[in-house]
């Protein structure tokens, strides 16, 4: 980990939100001095958290946006867990103290629409949580489609529906695991849609790339979706050549690295986090060529643009990249 500020924060509570979910609360290790506070975020948001195992993971926040008192997040366990998941649930404990770095936003809220569709598969509930807390605090209507594999796995479940008992929120959940249950017709959920809403997507991947197909045709500035996992393999083979527009230097990327680790095996220092594409830390500017985006960042137009690219993961459709660092 490179180039990102981090701070300490004290893990004061941990609970047990639905079968191999947990939410983690996270409060300023210091909050008597003047910058004890944490800094606010908006719906949508996510942190990432610098685990004593190693690994850095990016959680979405769940609270209500704006609380700059503390930061809460949800942990599904994954089978796979590569050490992120499986420490949070089986090594850490309240009073343990880890160091986080964000708030970032690659998932904002249109606070403006008329109304909002959320769809949310499993895990993908959390940045909708906060998404939908502050509509309500706005008085604005929303609907959530959640889908999980039975009742007992659909985390923050109880959240949601105080959320549609306290605001202008609505339900459907579809529990795929269960004997008679049906699964989200995503074509039909885009189809009922409102003709000015806006449609939020948060799940596996499967889900997403369904999501991406039903809303074909609709203007790209009406759908929003995020990843949890990268998208695409990292560009590494390289052959291309990145020259640093700031510090003028020149990097031969070779075969088999990505641009990240060829401008840092040079000594040039880029912030960096999880390394998949999916967090947004190693943003740069692109002031000359043709970047080959891997990322889950970016949206298409962002990408067509060519005018910023992560370096974890995207490489290069051109001989030379010029980067703006």
């Amino acid at each position: 980990m490179s180039g990102v500020p981090t701070r300490q924060v004290l893990v004061k509570a941990m609970r047990h939100e639905a079968q191999g979910v947990c939410s983690v609360e996270l409060v300023p290790l210091e909050p008597h001095l003047p910058d004890g506070r944490l800094p606010p975020f908006t719906a949508g948001a996510h942190i990432d958290l610098h685990l004593p195992s190693g690994p850095v993971r990016s959680y979405s926040l769940v609270n209500q946006p704006g609380d700059a008192s503390r930061y809460v997040i949800g942990v599904h366990l994954h089978p796979a867990s590569r050490g992120g998941s499986r420490h949070v649930h089986t090594a850490m404990r309240p009073g343990d103290v880890i160091s986080m770095a964000g708030p970032r936003n690659h998932f904002q809220l249109a606070e403006d629409a008329p109304h909002s569709v959320f769809i949310a598969g499993g895990i993908g509930i959390t940045p909708l949580l906060s998404m939908m807390r502050r509509l309500n605090e706005l008085a604005r209507p929303w609907e959530l489609h959640y889908a999980a594999r039975t009742r007992a796995q659909a985390g923050f479940l109880d959240d949601v529906r105080e959320l549609c008992l306290s605001g202008h929120g609505r339900l459907t959940l579809a529990l795929d695991g269960e004997p008679g249950a049906e699964m989200l017709d995503l074509q039909r959920i885009v189809a009922q849609a409102p003709a000015d809403a806006h449609l939020y997507c948060c799940g596996p991947a499967g889900m997403l790339d369904a999501f991406t197909t039903a809303t074909d045709g609709i203007a790209p500035s009406r759908v929003h979706l995020e990843y949890f996992a990268a998208r695409e393999k990292a560009d590494t083979a390289g052959g291309f050549e990145v020259r640093c527009a700031r510090s003028a230097t020149h990097v031969q990327v070779r075969p088999g690295q990505s641009v990240l680790h060829a401008l840092l095996e040079h000594g040039v220092q880029v912030p960096f986090a999880c390394e998949e594409g999916i967090c947004g830390s190693c943003e740069v500017g692109v002031l000359e060529g043709t970047p080959d985006h891997r990322d889950a960042v970016l949206s298409q137009q962002e990408r067509d643009a060519g005018k910023t690219m992560m370096a974890c993961c995207s490489g290069a459709k051109s001989d030379v990249l010029v980067l703006d660092i």
